[in-house]
């Protein structure tokens, strides 16, 4: 077994306490109460910072809780993501519970930044397949689109008229990863959004459960953009003054609805099938 204090000293752990500096800020990160340009986010446990130092994800800063350490695995985890930043921290018992929002902490917690997407960089390919996410509101919707997305093949998703905080730990653990490799864009308003994909010669679908038809009556075959809306109220009226086609997915019992994140994942799985594997065997 690691001797997990002495990995500590030979990485140059700093020991510090509850009302240090880095503690209260990932205390803020958490509740959300300080302003965060950095799209900073907490990245706590083995599966989260393993996803961080596989995708290269930035890390601000490591904090390691010798007491909580048990496994080796840990151990290793802690050696990789040290030679990603500078500022390494090792706390109490006592100081990371305080941070935690683990019920059997595993010891380690990044301090990380999300990617920044500039949308001035982003070149679709032939037949992309896009998804707007416009006003949706809870955060585990959103995480669960987003790894929706990335199965699908997705090219990116675009988040229209934003509610929810893209740094929520709920929206962080139901993406299960993809938060950090979907290309992701914000726009401030359907006008916007609207903007750019007819620029990029995007035909848009509204999921609405008027549509004259259905979602697999589309051939799809060209770049899509498929718009679905919030909870509540469903997607935002200045999409309707567009040239825009509606398509249903059918409902065959007695619900008149789906889920936005179970109609997101049918028809953008329709869509992509249809663009990036009509000629290949599935």
């Amino acid at each position: 077994m690691v001797n997990i204090e002495q990995l500590l000293n030979d990485l140059c752990f700093q020991p510090i306490g509850e009302h240090n500096g880095i503690i209260k800020r990932i205390k803020g990160v958490i509740s959300n109460t300080k302003p965060n340009p950095q799209k900073l986010f907490v990245a706590e446990g083995i599966w989260l910072a393993s996803m961080c130092l596989k995708f290269g994800t930035p890390i601000e800063s490591l904090i390691v809780c010798p007491e909580h350490v048990r496994t080796p695995e840990v151990a290793e985890l802690i050696k990789n993501l040290s030679a990603r930043t500078q500022d390494r921290f090792s706390v109490s018992a006592k100081t990371y519970e305080k941070i935690s929002e683990k019920g059997q902490p595993d010891g380690i917690m990044a301090l990380a930044a999300l990617p920044q997407w500039d949308i001035s960089q982003f070149n679709p390919p032939q037949k992309a397949v896009i998804l707007v996410i416009d006003g949706v509101e809870i955060p585990g919707n959103a995480g669960t689109m987003l790894r929706m997305a990335d199965g699908a093949g997705a090219d990116a998703v675009f988040f229209c008229n934003r509610k929810v905080r893209m740094t929520h730990p709920k929206l962080i653990k139901a993406s299960q990863g993809a938060i950090l490799t979907v290309p992701t864009f914000e726009f401030t308003s359907a006008g916007d959004c609207r903007a750019w994909l007819k620029e990029h010669g995007f035909t848009v679908y509204l999921a609405d459960t008027r549509a004259p038809h259905f979602h697999y009556d589309e051939p799809f075959g060209k770049n899509a953009a498929l718009v679905v809306g919030s909870e509540r109220y469903g997607i935002a009226r200045e999409w309707y003054d567009g040239e825009y086609e509606m398509i249903a997915i059918p409902m065959l019992g007695k619900c008149d609805s789906l889920n936005v994140g179970v109609a997101a994942t049918v028809l953008t799985y329709e869509a992509c099938i249809k663009n990036k594997m009509k000629d290949k065997t599935l």
